[in-house]
């Protein structure tokens, strides 16, 4: 419980400093003079839950109990049904079949990528314990 606790914070601060970068950009390289404060207060809360969710659902590749598979399968679930409800509710995505597998289709690359990426770095690193340990 404190880990989720610890995360959750450090997800809500880091959604709230990359809304409050954003929106800076917009206004400094966007020419915007002025933003509306709904926008801004629904992209604002969109960041600070996507910056939760984001440091949160990894937790789920801290249940032993669990093999990797269903890990996986949890987490892609988790973070793309729930990004993509609130990309919906945000207006990120705009409604319609095209769009969502158009996400559907970049969630899985993009996802795989990053899975693979991670999953050939850990098996590295153990590799490299391994050596020490043999070593000593």
């Amino acid at each position: 419980m404190r880990v989720f606790l610890f995360r959750s914070m450090i997800g809500v601060f880091f959604g709230a400093f990359v809304a409050v970068m954003v929106t800076s950009a917009l206004v400094y390289f966007g020419g915007q003079s002025s933003i509306d404060g709904t926008f801004f207060i629904n992209n604002a809360l969109g960041y600070i839950l996507c910056g939760w969710l984001f440091t949160v659902t990894p937790l789920y590749f801290d249940i032993r109990s669990l093999g990797l598979p269903m890990q996986t399968t949890l987490h892609f679930l988790t973070v793309t049904i729930v990004y993509f409800a609130l990309s919906l509710w945000i207006g990120w995505i705009p409604v319609d079949v095209t769009n969502f597998l158009l996400y559907l289709v970049i969630a899985v690359f993009v996802y795989a990528i990053g899975w693979v990426s991670f999953y050939i770095y850990f098996k590295h690193e153990s590799k490299k314990l391994n050596q020490d340990l043999r070593k000593k």
